[in-house]
Formats: C-alpha cells, structure tokens, sequence
C-alpha cells in the first residue's frame, strides 16, 4: 500500500473512531486500525477455505483486512490468514479478484437502491440541473463515455465527489435504464451508502477522478 493511500486511510481511521461511528476493527496485514468500513471481513467455509464476507453477516471468527487488492495479497502472500485463524487454511488464488467483483456489485447495488428511493438524476440534462443547483453529493460518469459530455459536466461539479469507474452497461444495469452515461447522487444517506462501497473498491482500481475544485477524492 503506497504511503498517501495508507496516510489517507489513518485519517479517515481516526475521524471515524473518535466520532464514535463504530467500533475499531485492525488489519491483519497493515496494523491499521479504523471502523469496519474501511476493511474487508474474511471469515473460513466449513472445509477450510478463506472467503469475504462483505457483508459483514456471516458467522464464525473473522479475520479484518485493509480494502485493497495489496492487503490481500500481503496476507496471502505472508500466510496471515492462518496465523489469524490459527489453523490450516486454504486460500483461493483468485480472492483478489472475487474480492474486487464483489464490491463493484455492492457499489453498483447501492445506486441501484437510490434510483428506488428518488435520490438520483439519470441523464445529461437532469444531471445538468442538479449540478447547476449545487446539491449533489456525487456525479457519475461512466468510464466508456464520450469526454465532451463529461468534461462539461464536472465543470459544474463543484464540490461533489466524482466517481469514473464504471462502464455504462454496468451502470444501465443498476439503474434499470437503457445508455445511461450520467448519473448524480443528492446529498444524504443514499450517497452515503454508495461511497462507502465506492471507496472500498477504491483500494482494487481507480474509482474517484479529481474534479476541477479540487476537492478530496471520495469525501463529502
């Protein structure tokens, strides 16, 4: 993990904790210790075999490490997994990658779930107009779309956190539209609850593109 992405991690570590959002979990990898939303849970199947719980449910010991696709490495790489889990374990060659797809499906999931609550716009238009109004929390683009239209919309960002990571298939898929290329996020618990799975993925592939105000990547 490079030294500006762990930097930012003990930052948003230590926010989290001392604003009492939840309980302190630490990497098995990193030493890192923060809120569990900044970590992926692995628990072990019944025949010995490592996998993500990502949704934090499943029963059993878990094992805590840091969202990003050079933790998981490290401790498989290291065998951290069996001295957290304190036997022998087996660990699939691909966790890296079913790690990585899972939380781009939770991502995805997530603006879904705002589309069914009304907290996003679809479309270059109604995006247009959100943004103008300066009330939304995240712009999405999708990454195979043309960077007229995008480079015109983050323009009006402003302060919103934009997100590039997926492509416009996927995001059709989510929001149970045909083409979409723009989307935007208002401000609340909906944009919320995207971001925490959109910075997860963040630690696997570049997820938040720098808007022209400048502001921090991923942050409200």
């Amino acid at each position: 993990m490079n030294r500006k992405r762990r930097r930012r991690l003990k930052s948003e570590s230590d926010g989290a904790v001392a604003r009492g959002k939840s309980r302190a979990r630490t990497c098995i990898a990193t030493g890192v210790c923060g809120p569990p939303d900044l970590f992926v849970r692995f628990v072990l199947a019944p025949d010995g075999s490592v996998i993500a719980d990502l949704n934090t449910k499943l029963p059993g010991r878990g094992a805590w490490v840091t969202a990003s696709r050079q933790a998981i490495e490290v401790v498989s790489s290291k065998g951290l997994f069996a001295r957290a889990f304190k036997c022998a374990v087996k660990t699939p060659p691909d966790l890296v990658g079913t790690v990585e797809a899972g939380l781009e499906k939770k991502a995805l999931a997530a603006l879904g779930l705002a589309r069914r609550t009304g907290d996003v716009a679809v479309g270059f238009d109604q995006v247009r107009a959100l943004l103008k109004e300066g009330h939304p929390a995240v712009y999405v683009s999708a990454a195979d779309g043309a960077e007229d239209g995008f480079s015109k919309l983050a323009k009006l960002a402003g302060q919103a956190v934009i997100v590039r990571a997926f492509d416009g298939y996927d995001l059709s898929s989510a929001l149970g539209r045909d083409d979409v290329v723009h989307a935007a996020l208002k401000k609340g618990a909906a944009a919320e609850r995207f971001l925490r799975e959109a910075r997860r993925l963040d630690g696997f592939r570049p997820v938040f593109t720098a808007t022209p105000a400048g502001n921090n990547k991923g942050s409200l």
